[in-house]
Parts: structure tokens; C-alpha cells; sequence
């Protein structure tokens, strides 16, 4: 209950102000913009990745990592513990996030296409590719799968973007990308 009520009870049949009408329609004009903006920049702004999700289990997935670093080894980093695989293009080729680490090292080769694997063992975590916007949310039990064509060469950092425990800022892996 107001402390003064107004005057009309019925405020609606009052005309609106012209100054009132512009910022309604200005308002109206941004929600038409950013409302056909959206699914245009989702088509044709080749920022978003079309991906694919199957139920996992993290036992079965990691199964497929190591199966597949088994097959494509080409050496080891990092005090020899982490493998570096470089699978043939057009490949299936599976990363896995687990606590603190992206595992394996992947070596790519710039212009062919790889089917990218990703899934968790333990928490969630996001997959972001640095310094290229790519950025996805990786659960456990899911198996998240994008077509990967890389553009440039170089080494690209693999970074979690999601909060998943008190090692979450050294959660890092790589990508190389070779002629």
C-alpha cells in the first residue's frame, strides 16, 4: 500500500508520455536487434563449435585416451611423464580432463580435420583453447565430441575456464600444430 494513492486507480487509460514512448520503443528496437543478431552470429560468426554428446562412463573413456596414446605416441614432455601423440588427420583423437591436468599432448597438423573427444573422470571442466576462442564445459559421463580444423601452426595452451578444486590454476595442457 502506497503512502499517497493516486488519483486514478486505473492508471492504464492514461496516454503515455512522448518522452516514455521513445525509450519503449528504443527498448523495443535493441530486444529486435539482439534477438536476430544471436542466432546470425550462431551461423555465420564461426565462433561457435557444433558439437555432439554421448553418455560415457570415465572408466570407459579413459580406456579409449590410453588406447589411443598406446597407438600414436611420438615422445614425452614434462620430465617424460605426460605423453605428446600425434595422431593421422582425420582421426578420432581423445583428450581427457582430470584433476589437475589435460591429458595427453596432442600434435596436430595445420588444415586437416580431427574429431576432438573430450570427457572428465572426476569434476566438471572447461576446455578453452588460448589464445583462440574456443570454450566448452566438460562433464563427467558425457563424451563431448567437435570436428577440429586447425589454421595456424604454433603451441596452443589448454586451459580449465570452470572452478574444479584448489590445483584448478594449474589445470593446463597443449595443443601443437605443425605444418
Amino acid at each position: 500500500m502506497a503512502i499517497t494513492p493516486p488519483s486514478q486507480r486505473i492508471w492504464w487509460h492514461k496516454p503515455i508520455d512522448r518522452i516514455e514512448a521513445l525509450w519503449v520503443g528504443i527498448a523495443l528496437v535493441w530486444c529486435l536487434v539482439l534477438f536476430f543478431w544471436m542466432p546470425y552470429w550462431h551461423l555465420f560468426g564461426k565462433q561457435n563449435l557444433s558439437n555432439e554428446s554421448y553418455k560415457t562412463s570415465p572408466a570407459a573413456f579413459e580406456a579409449k585416451v590410453q588406447a589411443m596414446v598406446e597407438k600414436h605416441k611420438v615422445r614425452t614432455e614434462t620430465s617424460g611423464d605426460i605423453p605428446v601423440v600425434a595422431p593421422p588427420p582425420g582421426s578420432d583423437v581423445y583428450m581427457l580432463g582430470r584433476t589437475w591436468e589435460w591429458y595427453p599432448i596432442l600434435e596436430l597438423k595445420k588444415g586437416q580435420s580431427y574429431r576432438l573427444h573430450l570427457s572428465s573422470v572426476d569434476w566438471q571442466h572447461g576446455f578453452s583453447i588460448q589464445p583462440v576462442n574456443i570454450n566448452l564445459q566438460i562433464l563427467p559421463g558425457y563424451e563431448t565430441v567437435v570436428t577440429l580444423t586447425p589454421t595456424q601452426t604454433g603451441e596452443f595452451g589448454v586451459v580449465c575456464n570452470e572452478y574444479c578444486g584448489v590445483g584448478h590454476h594449474t589445470m593446463l595442457g597443449k595443443i601443437y600444430v605443425k605444418e
